[in-house]
C-alpha cells in the first residue's frame, strides 16, 4: 500500500503542464472539496482559469467526488465544462476504472489530483495512476477528514525527508 505520491504541491494551480508533459499525462481526475473549493463551496477565479489552460493544452479533466452533494459537483462541473461523478467511494477502484474507460487513456497516462492521502492518493495508486496530491485549501474539514489529517501531516513529513535525501527516486518524478 503505498500511501506517497508521485508528487507534493502547494494548490491545484501549481500543477503545470510542463509537470505533466514530463511525466507522460494526458488526463486529470481532479477531486472537489478541499483541492478544488474551499469549505464554503467558493471555486476560485484562479482555478477556473488553471482548468482552462489545462483544457487549451490538450489534457483532459473529470471530476471525482466522494461527495454524495450532487448539487455542488453538478455546479463545479458546470463552472469549469467538464465532467464529474460524485459518490465515488474513493480510494475503492470502481471509479477510478470508469473514468479511465471514459477517458480511452490508459492508468499511467492518468493525473489523479487531490488533498487527501487516504482517498485520492491510495485509490490514485492502486490503480496505477499518478498521483499529485495539493495542500487542502483550507483547514475546516468534514468531520470525518479532520481526524485523518495528523496521520496525512506525518506521511508527508516522511516523504518530504525521503525525497529530500534522495532516496528511492524512482518513486518520486
Amino acid at each position: 500500500m503505498n500511501l506517497y505520491p508521485n508528487v507534493l504541491l502547494n494548490r491545484v494551480e501549481d500543477i503545470s503542464i510542463e509537470l505533466l508533459q514530463k511525466n507522460k499525462i494526458k488526463a486529470l481526475i481532479l477531486d472537489v472539496d478541499n483541492t478544488l473549493v474551499d469549505y464554503s463551496k467558493i471555486l476560485k477565479k484562479d482555478v477556473i482559469k488553471w482548468a482552462n489552460e489545462m483544457k487549451g493544452q490538450g489534457i483532459k479533466l473529470y471530476i471525482l467526488s466522494n461527495t454524495n452533494d450532487k448539487k455542488k459537483v453538478e455546479r463545479i462541473s458546470k463552472e469549469l465544462n467538464i465532467p464529474y461523478k460524485y459518490f465515488a467511494s474513493k480510494p475503492l477502484k470502481r471509479g477510478f476504472k470508469k473514468i479511465q474507460k471514459e477517458l480511452k487513456e490508459k492508468p499511467e497516462k492518468i493525473g489523479v489530483v487531490g488533498d487527501q492521502i487516504f482517498t485520492d492518493v491510495l485509490g490514485g495508486n492502486r490503480c496505477k495512476m499518478f498521483t499529485i496530491l495539493v495542500e487542502p485549501i483550507n483547514e475546516k474539514d468534514i468531520f470525518i477528514t479532520k481526524w485523518k489529517r495528523p496521520i496525512e501531516r506525518r506521511i508527508k513529513r516522511k516523504y518530504m525527508e525521503i525525497k529530500n535525501k534522495g532516496e528511492n527516486k524512482n518513486v518520486f518524478k
